[in-house]
């Protein structure tokens, strides 16, 4: 995570308004972009043309009369050219308002406004910033005759819409400790280290407060520690992602705005900026609130396994939050439910016919793993949402009639196997399959496994290793043959009956790995009679079992059939 000073002066800054020297130190190296870079700030600053645009931050010191550049070198070099290029070519009359120079290289001032081509070759810094010019040339060149029209919006665009984020450090802070700082793994400065900076900067002066920043500073650290642990993060974001600043969640829910791909970069920032200047008190008193309605859903469980249901299944952070406003506990619980009944409006016999195709059954699994954890109140169990964020879950057929989808000999090969083993122990149990071994036996002898071979041998294996029932493909599709599990990349597996499976959760089970309790429960029979226990199959009885039991656990979530009393 990046780490940035507790003093500093934050302002946004049109790149109009710069003015002055700066000066860049040699523990920087100097200027390096390439086309890429300069053509797509030109590219990004004409799209926001007549909006406002943020850049990354520009990052300075005090030095004497001059500004120590920490961080922005390439940006604000790029865009001294840009003026400068636009200066020189009669389309406006005037450059950039500043000067750069470069501490280890003589004369770069200077060169920065003659770019002589004869003096490119001189040093490294020089190649770049003459390389830099012509794609600025290259640039309003390609858009012909409208060059002019073109210029005027840019020059007027970057005097009021394109702005930077002007962060004048502290004159105690040591700015090369800070550059390598803001440079470890070029992570760029975010909303939330912009606004930690401002929030400290004014609350050490606020009156009668004392070390009123020592003790934001602290309780900021301590929001970050709680939204680092995974089962927090991900059940209230349903995701795994990692964040540089995990705080940047509730101070983006407080701004609002746009979200994801939408959000203007820096929003957050200049959305609470104000509020910050004016009262940062009352800004980090509502940060705080937020901090601890999250917690609080965290630590009931009822609260966990509801809200963490609902933002995996899609429902975005702020419309919870929303819901809470003015409602007590309760009334916030009956909003959860209902909310939670909307996402599955399900009857029970429209739940009983759900199939592999149909778009809620992978929630209606989900929530009945959920709901089967939340209705035992006293065990301290919780559905796993870090675990359902890291991995990549599917419907996987409990019992899969075929290996259809296995279309090369090694996949042939694993399949029979793994099939093999389960016939094994079906022989050492009094079952007649050592025919069906021989052959299996005989087929794998040969390399490379031939289809027709195979196909023949495949269809036997599963009648043996599958009830004496039809399946048709309905039954073999419908949700009573499905189990939610994280995806395995091993198509062999997929492909396989219900005995092999078995073996493979059961192994995965005692490894370790996160199994979901009603899917644990399918492969260990948990929900079918004592009397009808074989291990081997998926019996009607047991499909018919399973989903009785799902609509038992989903039943106050399911939607009365017309003509019923709810």
């Amino acid at each position: 995570m990046t780490q940035i000073v507790t003093e500093a002066l934050l302002e946004p800054r049109f790149v109009g308004d710069i003015t002055g020297r700066f000066f860049v130190p040699a523990y920087q190296r100097g200027y390096r972009w390439g086309s890429h870079e300069v053509g797509k700030l030109l590219d990004d600053i004409w799209e926001h043309v007549d909006a406002p645009y943020y850049l990354q931050p520009v990052v300075v010191k005090q030095r004497d009369d001059e500004w120590e550049l920490v961080d922005g070198q390439q940006r604000l070099t790029t865009l001294f050219l840009i003026l400068q290029f636009m200066e020189k070519e009669n389309l406006q009359s005037a450059g950039a308002s500043y000067d750069i120079r470069y501490e280890t290289r003589e004369n770069s001032a200077s060169y920065l406004r003659s770019l002589d081509p004869e003096r490119r070759e001189e040093n490294i810094d020089f190649y770049h910033l003459f390389a830099a010019q012509q794609k600025i040339t290259e640039w309003f060149q390609a858009h012909g005759a409208r060059r002019q029209h073109v210029a005027n919006k840019i020059y007027g665009a970057l005097f009021d819409q394109v702005r930077v984020i002007w962060y004048q450090a502290d004159d105690s802070v040591d700015a090369t400790t800070l550059f390598q700082r803001l440079n470890v793994g070029r992570i760029p400065l975010t909303d939330a280290e912009l606004i930690k900076a401002q929030l400290l900067t004014r609350s050490k002066g606020l009156t009668g407060l004392t070390d009123r920043d020592l003790k934001i500073a602290g309780q900021w650290d301590q929001i970050e520690r709680d939204l680092n642990a995974p089962e927090m993060w991900s059940f209230v974001t349903a995701t795994a992602a990692d964040a540089p600043t995990r705080i940047s969640l509730l101070l983006d829910l407080i701004a609002g705005g746009p979200t994801g791909r939408e959000r203007p970069l820096f929003h957050t920032f200049e959305t609470l900026r104000d509020r910050i200047e004016a009262d940062p008190q009352s800004f980090w008193d509502e940060v705080l609130a937020l901090h601890a309605l999250i917690l609080g859903w965290h630590e009931s469980r009822t609260m966990f396994h509801k809200v963490g249901f609902l933002t995996a299944d899609g429902v975005p952070l702020p419309a919870l939050v929303a819901a809470t406003h003015g409602k007590r506990k309760k009334a916030f619980e009956a909003d959860l439910d209902n909310m939670i009944r909307r996402r599955l409006m399900l009857t029970e016999n429209e739940l009983r016919d759900l199939t592999y195709q149909d778009s809620k059954t992978n929630r209606t699994l989900l929530l009945a793993n959920v709901q089967s954890i939340l209705e035992h109140p006293h065990s301290n169990e919780r559905y796993s949402f870090a675990e359902h964020a890291f991995g990549s879950w599917s419907l996987e057929h409990i019992h899969a009639q075929n290996a259809e989808p296995l279309t090369k000999a090694d996949q042939w090969d694993s399949w029979l196997r793994l099939h093999r083993e389960v016939l094994v122990r079906l022989s050492g149990a009094g079952f007649k399959v050592d025919d069906l071994l021989d052959r299996i036996d005989e087929v794998l002898s040969s390399v490379p496994i031939a289809q027709d071979d195979f196909r023949s041998l495949e269809h036997d294996v599963v009648q043996a290793l599958s009830t004496h029932e039809e399946l048709g493909d309905d039954d073999e599709h419908a949700i009573a043959n499905l189990a939610l599990l994280d995806r395995v990349d091993n198509s062999v597996l997929n492909n396989s009956v219900f005995a092999v499976k078995r073996s493979h959760i059961l192994e995965r089970d005692r490894g370790g790995s996160y199994i979901p309790v009603c899917t644990r429960n399918v492969f260990l029979k948990y929900y079918s009679p004592a009397d009808e226990h074989q291990m081997l199959f998926w019996s009607s009885t047991d499909r018919a079992c399973y989903v009785d039991e799902i609509v038992r656990v989903l039943h106050p979530y399911l939607t009365p059939e017309e003509g019923t009393d709810a």
